[in-house]
């Protein structure tokens, strides 16, 4: 009897792997953005993270708590994970700060010691 279950699970478990979620209930990273921030490409990739906070009820944009983007400028690549500010969603690292409260002029900041701001506008 053990065999038979054996073998039977050594057929059926491959095919757990081609089983997917139907598209309606899978969570897809939203395409990247271009934006020019102080006159530099900016590229602004958000990615969907799994609720690690299903407390906090800020889903905005539908972004949720273990969201995070990746901002790649002037050859540096930032990972922001996603505040749980309520709003728009942000992103901050303590030091590097990211909000698309409008999303033609993104707020883009860093800290040294004084917040320093950047210009950003959307680019095509």
């Amino acid at each position: 009897m053990t065999q038979l279950i054996a073998a039977v699970m050594a057929v059926l478990l491959p095919l757990c792997c081609l089983l997917r979620p139907p598209q309606s209930l899978a969570a897809a990273d939203p395409s990247p953005e271009h934006f020019l921030c102080d006159g530099e490409p900016l590229l602004a990739n958000v990615h969907i993270g799994a609720v690690d906070a299903p407390g906090i009820p800020n889903t905005a944009r539908g972004t949720v708590p273990g969201s995070f983007i990746v901002l790649e400028w002037r050859g540096v690549s930032l990972q922001l994970p996603r505040t749980n500010n309520a709003g728009t969603p942000s992103y901050s690292d303590g030091r590097w700060w990211w909000q698309a409260l409008d999303p033609e002029h993104p707020g883009f900041a860093q800290r040294r010691g004084a917040w320093e701001h950047y210009s950003c506008e959307a680019s095509p």
